[in-house]
């Protein structure tokens, strides 16, 4: 089959299935699964599609996380800035090691299981709140994001006196309507009084993961530099896995019907929407020396983007895997990433999904949009892939 050479990252979905990467990212991967590419600032990179490549090139440390030696492969960056102090995704060993040996043994199992305690109260009050206003109502803006802003704060200590102001700057990041100057401004805002809280916990720890900071020794900006990166790790992503997967499950009725009739299908459910939907659908790693990657050499500097998305939908990996299949061991999916890189927050992600999906579609059998589903506005060339807004609407008892 006759490819063109060097390809440019394919970005366009197929029309009316708003769930499936682009088609020219199938083709990539079933005849080129590694394929040259060239960048939106022109850079001569490579672009990889298959499951197995994608996973060798994020454990081989001969590939740099580094934003500043790396070239962008969504727009046209001139430069790519070093990553901000805390931001352990843009960071290599031995900077990244010492992050991560800091912050992995703060998401206990202790942790997570009173997270989850609280989650499943998060959860119950929004779908009263949901019930009481009933619908149609947009999921994003009553359930989606103030659910996971909420976990946010339970994770740093937010108290509660602060929470309405946290939301309110939280929820205009991801807003619609909203310009980029008001959008900088909230993420300031939200920068500006983590480090406020971080003095705050040194002064009066509470039992929360950035009181438990204050004890490692670290400088404060560097404890707001990780409080910053958690908060916008942790926000983005997994408001538009609930609206997205929602969204998913409503498109496809015969697997919510098996969720709402089991509730042991839970945790396979969010594994299998993570893999499906792959919101975080395209990642980049450059390479710090010459290395031979199935045959090709990819040159010291040169960019390997990574399809997420695409990887996700191997067959090679899963069979048949444009299907969502709510009882499939999905397994080994990248949508955390893999190797030293792998989503640190994964488990708080999980136990968001875990609770909060299925307990939406059980409160409301007759769950269902409000509005044809190709009227739904999606959140195309962003670097989380969603819904801007799913309005949803139910039978009032």
């Amino acid at each position: 089959m006759s490819l063109p050479i060097p390809v440019e990252l394919p970005a366009t979905r197929p029309a009316g299935c708003p769930f499936d990467p682009p088609e020219d990212l199938a083709r990539l991967r079933e005849h080129r699964p590694i394929s040259p590419m060239r960048f939106p600032d022109g850079h001569m990179g490579w672009l990889v599609t298959g499951h197995a490549l994608a996973r060798t090139v994020l454990a081989d440390p001969r590939f740099s996380s580094r934003y500043e030696l790396m070239h962008y492969p969504l727009a046209a960056i001139d430069e790519m800035p070093p990553a901000p102090v805390g931001d352990l995704t843009g960071m290599d060993a031995p900077e990244h090691t010492r992050y991560r040996k800091l912050l992995a043994g703060k998401f206990t199992v202790r942790r997570m299981r009173e997270l989850t305690a609280r989650m499943e109260a998060i959860t119950a009050e929004h779908l009263d709140a949901m019930e009481r206003h009933g619908g149609p109502v947009d999921l994003v803006q009553a359930f989606a994001q103030p659910v996971p802003a909420l976990m946010i704060c339970e994770l740093l200590g937010v108290p509660y006196a602060d929470r309405e102001s946290f939301q309110r700057h939280a929820a205009t990041l991801s807003g619609l309507d909203v310009t980029a100057e008001e959008q900088y401004a909230a993420f300031g805002a939200l920068q500006e009084y983590v480090h406020e809280l971080v003095s705050a916990k040194r002064a009066d720890p509470t039992d929360d993961l950035l009181s438990d900071l204050t004890t490692s020794g670290l400088p404060d900006s560097e404890l707001a530099g990780i409080g910053s990166f958690l908060l916008g790790a942790g926000l983005d992503t997994t408001t538009n896995m609930i609206a997205l997967g929602t969204f998913a499950l409503l498109s496809h009725p015969g697997q919510l019907t098996a969720l709402r009739a089991d509730p042991d299908l839970a945790d396979k459910a969010v594994e299998e929407l993570l893999r499906y939907l792959s919101i975080a659908h395209t990642g980049a790693r450059a390479a710090l020396e010459d290395v031979d990657l199935d045959g090709h050499l990819i040159k010291a500097g040169e960019t390997v983007a990574l399809a997420i998305q695409a990887a996700n939908r191997d067959p090679d990996k899963y069979a048949d895997p444009d299907t969502l299949d709510l009882h499939r061991h999905a397994t080994g999916h990248l949508a955390f990433g893999h190797g030293i890189h792998q989503c640190l927050g994964q488990q708080l992600a999980r136990v968001e999904m875990r609770v909060a999906i299925p307990a939406l579609v059980t409160r409301f059998p007759t769950l269902r949009l409000a509005v044809p589903a190709e009227d739904v506005p999606m959140r195309t060339g962003l670097d989380i892939y969603g819904v801007h807004q799913l309005p949803i609407t139910w039978d009032q008892a």
